[in-house]
């Protein structure tokens, strides 16, 4: 990825710091030998680069960064807004990340004749760890004019015209990530986007409770259709008793009553039976 200046120091500086670092020096001196008096003097005064920041330049050529300036800038809205659950997110993948293209580095490396030491490629691991950090550094990074190799410490007084060849990067195309408009917008977008997820798990818990009530609705209906069933039978039980009772109370009075008759008549025969034996001659 070259520098946004395209100069045409900048184009050779690119295409030197590809070059194992061995070949570097004969073939600036080569293309500065080849270029007008003006470029002549910028190119010869480009240094070989360090092993590590030239094999994140191999990676940067094999466009194995760009996940991680996305990283970087994701990383960045984060922390702006404070989404501790998505810098825990990010910072997970930004390990995995930085240790894939550690890798990737070192193996171009290898592929090239120049197999990195261990220092080189924990060089490398910080220096692909500044640029997912720091806008600055991941600028830098993407010239793929790097010099030396980066280091998080480093970050608060970061100069990149000391690491990396010819011009200075050129302002991203990104707006700067304190920019308060900007930030306002992605507050406001998370802040909407917070309010869907919130409006959508409320809409699946009333849909959850709407189901719930109508299954309670259901079984409540069906019970009271139970009861009132059970109820009429109750009730027309309740009748046939009270026709029953009726029935018994009736016989009962006229069975009094026949009684009351018989009793009658028997005290009527005894007092008739006492005075026909009073009336029999002594």
């Amino acid at each position: 990825m070259v520098a946004a200046s395209g100069s045409f120091v900048d184009e050779v500086a690119v295409a030197l710091y590809r070059l194992p670092p061995d070949a570097f020096t004969a073939a600036r001196d080569e293309r500065a030998a080849a270029a007008d008096a003006a470029d002549a003097v910028h190119i010869k005064a480009l240094r070989k680069p360090v092993v590590a920041a030239w094999a994140v330049n191999l990676l940067v050529a094999d466009g194995q960064l760009a996940e991680a300036v996305e990283l970087a800038a994701a990383l960045r809205e984060a922390q702006d807004d404070l989404d501790a659950a998505e810098l825990r997110r990010l910072g997970a993948q930004r390990q995995q990340l930085v240790a894939s293209l550690a890798n990737r580095a070192a193996a171009l490396a290898a592929e090239a004749g120049h197999p990195l030491a261990d220092s080189a490629r924990e060089a490398v691991a910080q220096t692909i760890n500044a640029a997912v950090m720091d806008a600055r550094a991941a600028a830098a990074v993407l010239t793929g004019r790097l010099r030396r190799p980066l280091g998080l410490g480093a970050l608060d007084e970061f100069d990149a015209a000391d690491v990396v060849a010819g011009s200075p990067p050129g302002e991203t195309h990104e707006r700067s990530a304190s920019d308060p408009d900007e930030l306002a917008v992605r507050r406001a977008r998370k802040a909407a986007e917070r309010a869907a997820r919130d409006a959508e798990r409320t809409a699946t818990a009333a849909e959850r409770e709407r189901v719930a009530a109508e299954a309670a609705e259901r079984k409540a209906r069906e019970h009271a259709d139970l009861v009132h069933e059970r109820t009429a039978e109750v009730r027309a039980q309740l009748e046939r008793l009270q026709s029953d009772a009726d029935a018994a109370d009736a016989e009962l009075a006229r069975l009094e009553e026949r009684l009351r008759e018989a009793a009658s008549a028997a005290k009527a025969a005894a007092n008739k039976a006492e005075r026909a034996r009073d009336a029999v001659p002594d």
